[in-house]
């Protein structure tokens, strides 16, 4: 069983324990459900209201990194075009691709540093709202 790493991660309130948080903890979070700790099985639910809007803002993040990758291989058939019909020169057309390499790897390691963040969990109430 393979498992997608995320990089975000929860802090329990009862335990102190901080885990990655599974996809379908993060699917509670999102529909605002209580989950068991997965340490000590007590119920969390995430509530700051901060810390929600920064896990909502994760999908954008997704976006981003599809977006770059459509714009740079564009930008890259653009300039191999540019140079097949004289426009350019090899080195241009090498340096312009090495540009557009470069910012979609910068892109990526923000989206990366983004989702790397730990959520702290609260205890949750016995009954759900």
């Amino acid at each position: 069983m393979s498992v997608i790493t995320t990089g975000i991660q929860g802090h329990c309130a009862h335990c102190g324990s901080t885990h990655l948080l599974a996809p379908w903890q993060l699917n509670a979070i999102a529909i605002n459900e209580t989950f068991p700790c997965s340490h000590c099985h007590k119920a969390l639910r995430l509530s700051d209201p901060k810390q929600i809007k920064r896990i909502k803002s994760l999908d954008s993040v997704a976006m981003l990194r599809a977006s770059t990758l459509v714009m740079v291989c564009t930008a890259l058939l653009v300039a191999l075009v540019m140079e097949w019909v004289g426009l350019l020169s090899v080195l241009e057309q090498v340096n312009f691709s090495l540009v557009a390499i470069l910012i979609y790897f910068i892109v990526v390691q923000y989206a990366r540093h983004r989702q790397h963040i730990t959520l702290v969990l609260e205890a949750a109430k016995a009954h759900n709202d």
